[in-house]
């Protein structure tokens, strides 16, 4: 299985394409939509909604991450392609006008951005704000609730979250803003009880230990990738890590 590429043009089944929503039209600021192989207009689907790992990463195992939208995989590999819009968000760098590879931006115009743009492929390519699910690798399993459950609004969006590789409050060390238990916990407490998935490499134990004792029931899975390797292409793979995830993702969308 090989990700489809950011093309050129409108929106259409089977098609990614650049976007950006209203406010940043004419700026370096977008996402990247997908229309599932089998969308027709007036359909109804569920939505993976994906956010990038951190740009200008490379390890010695020869894992590279840009950080881009463009460069996103989770929801293409765990949907096959069909079924659901995948919809790969920025992190808004508000001041230069562009996309930011690195951390979050602006953490209330990245917030803002998500809003709208969810709101957007709902309107206007049938995506059911009901089945809307939030993922993400390494940065982007991060923001799955540093950005996902930034405020009740936002966290209001979601259905689920399928965090790969890192997990919000787990590491404190972090070189940003509000990145400690207590900020992380008060984020948590937004989730109310709906399920994620929490699958990483090598071993998931860290971020299980650490939900145990926040104390907050969030209908938690946990996997153990079987791979060393820090990024997301194990999603294209035909392997039993991804068909857990999918089978979890098909019932939580009710397909």
């Amino acid at each position: 299985m090989q990700t489809p590429p950011v093309e050129p043009g409108d929106a259409a089944a089977g098609k990614r394409v650049r976007q950006s929503i209203a406010r940043w039209q004419g700026t370096e600021v977008h996402h990247a939509l997908y229309l599932p192989r089998d969308w027709k207009p007036g359909g109804r689907y569920p939505v993976i909604v994906e956010y990038a790992g951190n740009g200008n990463y490379r390890n010695r195992f020869g894992d590279v991450s840009e950080g881009t939208v463009e460069g996103s995989n989770l929801g293409y590999g765990l949907s096959g392609g069909t079924g659901f819009l995948w919809l790969c968000l920025p992190y808004v760098n508000a001041r230069e006008q562009r996309n930011q590879e690195l951390w979050w931006g602006d953490v209330d115009a990245t917030v803002e951005y998500a809003r709208l743009a969810v709101s957007e492929a709902c309107t206007r390519f049938g995506g059911d704000p009901r089945r809307v699910i939030l993922a993400g690798f390494s940065r982007g399993a991060i923001a799955c609730n540093y950005i996902g459950l930034r405020t009740d609004a936002i966290a209001a969006l979601w259905a689920g979250f399928i965090p790969y590789s890192h997990y919000d409050g787990v590491r404190e060390t972090w070189p940003y803003a509000d990145c400690d238990r207590a900020s992380a916990r008060s984020r948590l407490e937004r989730l109310r009880g709906r399920p994620q998935f929490i699958i990483h490499e090598n071993s998931v134990e860290d971020t299980r230990h650490y939900l145990e004792n926040t104390g907050v029931n969030g209908g938690f899975t946990f996997r153990t990738l079987a791979f060393r390797n820090h990024n997301d292409a194990w999603t294209l793979r035909d392997i039993p890590e991804r068909r857990a995830v999918r089978q979890w993702l098909s019932n939580l969308a009710g397909r």
